[in-house]
C-alpha cells in the first residue's frame, strides 16, 4: 500500500460517522444512478440540444463519445478481471478503516478495485462534453470528481489510485475524437440512422444513455445471465453424454 492513497484514504475516513445524516446522503449520491450518472446523460442531451445539425462536428463528437464510454467501460472491465486483485479499502482488514452509516460493508466484496470503471465512464464523457461546450465540460468534470469520484473514496470503494488511473483511461479515449479520421468511422453509422431513420435513432440513443446512466448494469447482467446458462447447457450436455450410455449400459446388464 503507498503512502498516498493511505494519506487520502485516512484523511477522508476521519469524518467518518461524525454526522450519520451526511454519511447517508454521501451514501445515496454514490449509488443513486440519476446523481451518479444521470447527470451526464442530461449534460450530453443538454449539449446536444445546443448544437443543432448546423454544427455537425460537436454532433459527430458527441456521437463518438457514447461509443467511447462503453468502449472505455469494457476496458476498465478487463483490466479489472486481468490484473492482480485488489481488495476494496473498506475490506481491507489491515487498513482500520470506519464504514459509513447506511453503506453495506459487504457490496462489491468479489470484484476488484483497480480501475474504477465508474471513474472511467465519468472522466470520457467529461472530456467529451468540455471538447463540444467548455461551461458543460467543467460541470461534468466537477461532478465527475466530487459526487462520483471523492464520494467513492470517502465510502472506502475506491482508493485514490483506482479513481486516477480511471479518469486518466477515461479522457485518454475520449480524447481519440480528435483524430477525425477515427472519430468519422466511428459517427458517421450513426449519423446515417439519424438521417435515414431519426425515430428509431433517437429510440436506440435513449435506451444506451439510460443504460449508461446506470453504468450498463442491465447489460451487465443480462451477458452474466446468458454465459450462466451456455455453462448450465454444456454441463447438461456433458452429464448427458456420461449417463445416458451408462443408463444403456445397466439396461442391457439387466436383460
Amino acid at each position: 500500500m503507498n503512502a498516498f492513497d493511505l494519506s487520502i484514504l485516512h484523511f477522508l475516513n476521519a469524518f467518518v460517522n461524525r454526522s450519520p445524516t451526511f454519511d447517508s446522503w454521501v451514501v445515496f449520491a454514490m449509488l443513486d444512478p440519476l446523481l451518479d450518472g444521470g447527470v451526464f446523460v442530461a449534460l450530453f442531451w443538454w449539449a446536444w440540444g445546443q448544437h443543432g445539425k448546423a454544427d455537425s462536428e460537436k454532433r459527430e463528437i458527441l456521437l463518438f463519445g457514447l461509443v467511447a464510454c462503453f468502449f472505455a467501460v469494457v476496458i476498465a472491465r478487463v483490466l479489472a478481471v486481468s490484473l492482480p486483485y485488489r481488495e476494496r479499502p473498506l475490506n481491507n482488514p489491515l487498513l482500520h478503516l470506519t464504514i459509513p452509516h447506511t453503506l453495506d460493508p459487504l457490496i462489491l466484496i468479489n470484484w476488484s478495485s483497480f480501475p474504477s470503471d465508474h471513474a472511467t465512464l465519468a472522466f470520457c464523457m467529461a472530456a467529451i462534453l468540455w471538447r463540444v461546450s467548455k461551461p458543460l465540460g467543467v460541470v461534468a468534470a466537477f461532478h465527475a470528481l466530487v459526487v462520483v469520484s471523492v464520494t467513492r473514496i470517502y465510502c472506502g470503494i475506491h482508493y485514490p489510485t483506482d479513481v486516477i488511473a480511471g479518469a486518466l483511461l477515461g479522457t485518454g479515449i475520449a480524447f481519440l475524437s480528435k483524430v477525425p479520421g477515427l472519430r468519422a468511422a466511428v459517427a458517421h453509422p450513426i449519423s446515417y440512422s439519424l438521417n435515414k431513420h431519426a425515430a428509431s435513432f433517437y429510440a436506440f440513443v435513449f435506451l444506451f444513455t439510460f443504460e449508461m446512466a446506470d453504468m450498463f448494469d442491465s447489460v451487465r447482467g443480462f451477458v452474466s445471465r446468458l454465459a450462466l446458462f451456455k455453462i448450465v447447457r454444456m454441463m447438461v450436455r456433458l452429464n448427458a453424454g456420461l449417463f445416458i450410455p451408462m443408463y444403456h449400459g445397466l439396461r442391457v446388464n439387466a436383460a
